[in-house]
């Protein structure tokens, strides 16, 4: 059965252009004929992930509230400062530009520009918004990080003043990252990117069409597989708690969703394959269509009684003019 689920998903990017009902037509919505139109609809989308950008910059630069950290609340906070595993730069590599080229490869297979702008976009609003609520969130909380001992003292001296609140005289730099462990940055845009493609993914494959197809769920797990090692990884490093992973992972997940629901239909619709941008254009093509199909300007002329031909079996004239030779024969029924 696993294998019939590779398969199928085999076919289906073999025949995204031809197969399943209301596909796309592939020179209908390029990035040459609909792209400027599209990008001057969102142009005020565009601007506000700017604005969400110069936010996440100053919440970044501001410091967090720095909370009394008493004697005895070292004993859970004196863990070794450790290099992180996954590097801060690679969260954008494959949160973003990874779920990007995903994108672009389905481009290159269906030419709907719809779905590659509003997937991009979609992506773009729940990395930014996941990145600015996780920094809002960890610079009110202000929780000290596992390490915090050695980031407040590096040599290992103690010092606290009379009331009882830690003294440091570490780097401030490290200090003032020692004081951002919750909720897990790494984490909540690991979920929010990696989340992000998993759904888009299960709507492009159709994993919950009721064929019982499991190996397309892998497929949609995997993207979540490796947000949870990086998860996993800040725990390891000694950098974050675990409830700062797990506060981490579900609001990267929870924002990615809503993200997601606003440019596409659910995973598991019959329509999740496509964003409803590009039914909504579909829809609109065929009411003009249809509204120049009943214009007068289109409208069979009556011509004199002179050019009608009978129908078969004895029925009334059918008015007709200016008919190709071809359609001449089809009303006389010679073809």
């Amino acid at each position: 059965m696993a294998w019939g689920g590779l398969f199928s998903f085999a076919k289906f990017w073999a025949s995204t252009q031809q197969g399943g009902r209301r596909q796309v037509d592939s020179a209908a919505h390029t990035i040459k004929s609909h792209g400027a139109t599209l990008a001057r609809n969102h142009f005020q989308d565009w601007l506000i992930l700017l604005l969400l950008i110069l936010i996440e910059v100053v919440l970044y630069l501001t410091h967090p509230f720095y909370r009394f950290v008493g004697r005895d609340m070292m004993e859970d906070l004196k863990y070794p400062m450790k290099d992180n595993t996954v590097p801060i730069w690679a969260v954008p590599l494959y949160a973003i530009l990874l779920p990007m080229a995903v994108f672009l490869l389905f481009y290159m297979r269906r030419r709907d520009v719809y779905d590659l702008h509003h997937s991009i976009l979609g992506l773009l609003f729940a990395v930014l918004i996941t990145g600015v609520m996780t920094d809002a969130i960890k610079n009110a909380v202000g929780r000290p990080r596992p390490d915090f001992f050695w980031r407040c003292f590096p040599d290992g001296v103690e010092v606290y003043d009379k009331w009882g609140d830690v003294v440091c005289h570490g780097k401030d730099s490290d200090i003032k990252e020692g004081h951002k462990s919750f909720p897990s940055g790494h984490t909540s845009w690991s979920f929010a990117g990696l989340g992000f493609l998993s759904l888009y993914l299960s709507g492009k494959i159709k994993a919950f069409d009721g064929r019982g197809h499991v190996a397309k769920l892998c497929i949609v797990f995997l993207p979540l597989l490796a947000a949870c090692l990086v998860g996993i990884s800040r725990v390891d490093d000694y950098w974050h708690h675990w409830q700062d992973v797990f506060a981490g992972g579900i609001l990267g997940l929870v924002v990615a969703t809503f993200c997601y629901m606003q440019f596409f239909p659910p995973p598991y619709s019959n329509d999740g394959w496509g964003p409803y941008a590009y039914f909504q254009a579909m829809e609109e093509s065929r009411t003009n269509s249809n509204a120049n199909r009943n214009s007068p300007a289109v409208q069979t002329m009556e011509v004199p009684a002179v050019n009608q031909v009978p129908r078969r079996n004895g029925d009334a004239p059918t008015p007709f003019s200016y008919l190709s030779p071809t359609l001449e024969a089809m009303e006389l029924g010679l073809k």
